[in-house]
């Protein structure tokens, strides 16, 4: 991909090589970044009770935060990978850098956890669910 600002690499648009960007960013997220695993997995398992009761308001919206809360968890990673990597060293701007993010990541992983419960508690007092 060509990068605009230096003009390094290659010229034109390549939707399957930014495809398999995306694939290897959140393949990468996914086995060294234990929060965004455990959630990713959760989100799965319950999505799949929605797709299979065929609630599927519940789906979406679920759905939707879910995917707010792993792109604030893949952001969060990313700033600290970053931070990390301009210094090793203790620094009170880069603890304020991490605190800022993780504290963005924490309000999405808050109303993703709100709507979960609730979606959750919703689809298990359906009458028809315990017949």
């Amino acid at each position: 991909m060509r990068n605009k600002f230096l003009g390094t690499g290659e010229t034109g648009f390549h939707p399957i090589r930014k495809i398999r960007v995306v694939f290897s960013g959140l393949k990468y997220a996914v086995r060294y970044d234990f929060s965004v695993t455990y959630k990713l997995l959760l989100s799965i398992v319950v999505l799949a009770i929605f797709f299979f009761f065929r609630q599927w308001m519940d789906f979406l919206l679920l759905t939707a935060a879910t995917a707010m809360m792993l792109q604030a968890e893949l952001f969060n990673s990313a700033i600290e990978a970053v931070c990390d990597f301009i210094t090793t060293q203790e620094s009170h701007r880069v603890k304020v850098i991490k605190d800022i993010a993780a504290a963005a990541a924490g309000i999405c992983i808050l109303l993703w956890g709100i709507i979960l419960g609730i979606e959750t508690y919703r689809i298990f007092q359906l009458p028809w669910v315990f017949r």
